[in-house]
């Protein structure tokens, strides 16, 4: 069973685990999702009506979230001093079906040379760190023998490769595992005193069993990508993008403005509005809606539902003007993109073949030096497409481009 049905709650109250001393209590308001998943931080020991503490120590609503949800839940961020089952343990030393012998090698290795758990860990962790890993939210598709090409091969991926392969890995090695998903970041509203949270902001991590200290957290990515593990994911991309690596195709304009103080001003007072509107409207009745309302000076409501109205039509012609940017753009960015493609299938001509993962500055630095008479046309080529791809560029750069391929395919015939 995923729950335990002794935890649903008819009001706010314990789960019978003893609170740590050091918890926390959140008030969460919740976008309607439709699935019956609900979010805390660290392990809910006191939550709210019509939820149940799931196994894994994680909220599930009775109910499908379907409209916007706002709960109370207070959070543990001690050890839950628990044994574990031996069911539950077996749960956490379950493998895949297939393991390579490579890959069990590799595990053994590290419980052979280690003297703890913990060294185990810390050798697992040494490993990522040390081996060429790379973070990439584009890494292309693993099929066979997925698990022993991104440890030993291909070695890049984001949060989930590193999660999965991390927790098989201590399965390997005797150490009960599981793969947690989560959300790691968020959006601090200083004008409305909130914290926001996106679906952007998901990331996987796992959590090790330890006798000492019961489940504890590990984030392998951590390990790879030290920025990912202390800022949101937006945050991060803006901060360390690398094109080819992280994927990033921003549209450089639209991230200036995004980053304006006047454009963040008016996002966080939308953010902000929002946020009010849900906590202290919609989770009301009428009569408290109009006290609300009152409280903050408006006696009618009418004429402040007509402002909300206005807002929303400006926000709509605000995202409307943003597509139409948008539009303006992507045939100058597909044009770009066939010509490329041209140049790339002119190296393929010459034994140079471009893998899918691969990103454009990557590419550009390994053609070079499998064709180093080309080195540079081939770099010059990959700065143009970048700069035509990832950033606002004149028209006249797309005819240069267009004229550079032609002259490449020209001369490599």
């Amino acid at each position: 069973a995923p729950y335990s049905a002794r935890s649903i709650a008819s009001g706010n109250r314990r789960t019978g685990e003893a609170p740590s001393a050091n918890s926390t209590r959140q008030r969460i308001t919740i976008a309607p999702h439709g699935a019956h998943w609900m979010f805390a931080l660290d392990r809910p020991f006191e939550i709210p009506p019509g939820a149940m503490l799931a196994r894994g120590d994680y909220l599930w609503s009775v109910q499908p979230i379907r409209t916007a949800r706002r709960y109370e839940v207070v959070s543990s961020h001690g050890s839950t001093g628990k044994e574990l089952t031996p069911q539950e343990r077996k749960e956490a030393l379950e493998l895949p079906p297939s393991i390579s012998p490579d890959v069990r090698e590799l595990a053994q290795s590290w419980t052979a040379q280690s003297s703890s758990p913990r060294a185990t860990i810390n050798s697992a962790l040494h490993f990522f760190r040390t081996q060429g890993f790379r973070y990439s939210l584009s890494p292309g598709e693993y099929r066979k023998n997925d698990l022993e090409q991104f440890l030993f091969h291909r070695r890049v991926g984001f949060c989930e490769h590193y999660a999965a392969s991390f927790a098989t890995l201590m399965r390997l090695a005797g150490i009960p595992a599981r793969v947690v998903v989560g959300y790691l970041g968020g959006e601090y509203n200083d004008l409305g005193r909130f914290f926001l949270v996106r679906q952007s902001d998901t990331h996987a991590w796992c959590e090790v069993w330890l006798p000492e200290t019961g489940w504890t957290r590990v984030d392998p990515t951590s390990a790879i990508a030290p920025g990912r593990a202390s800022l949101d994911l937006n945050s991060f991309l803006e901060r360390d993008i690398v094109v080819g690596q992280t994927g990033g195709r921003r549209n450089a304009f639209v991230a200036r403005l995004a980053r304006s103080a006047i454009f963040t001003n008016i996002r966080l007072a939308w953010e902000t509005l929002n946020y009010e509107w849900d906590t202290q409207l919609l989770a009301f009745d009428a009569d408290v809606q109009d006290v609300f309302l009152a409280s903050i000076g408006i006696a009618n409501r009418r004429p402040f539902l007509l402002i909300i109205e206005i807002l929303i039509v400006a926000v709509a012609f605000l995202a409307i003007y943003f597509a139409w940017m948008q539009l303006r753009t992507r045939s100058r960015v597909d044009r770009a993109k066939v010509l490329y493609e041209r140049f790339c299938r002119r190296l393929a001509r010459l034994g140079v073949r471009r893998d899918p993962w691969e990103g454009p500055s990557d590419f550009a630095r390994r053609a070079s030096q499998l064709v180093p008479n080309e080195s540079q046309r081939i770099r010059q080529i990959s700065d143009t497409y970048i700069a035509l791809r990832y950033a606002p560029a004149p028209a006249t750069i797309l005819d240069r481009f267009a004229k550079e391929v032609s002259a490449f395919a020209a001369r490599s015939r």
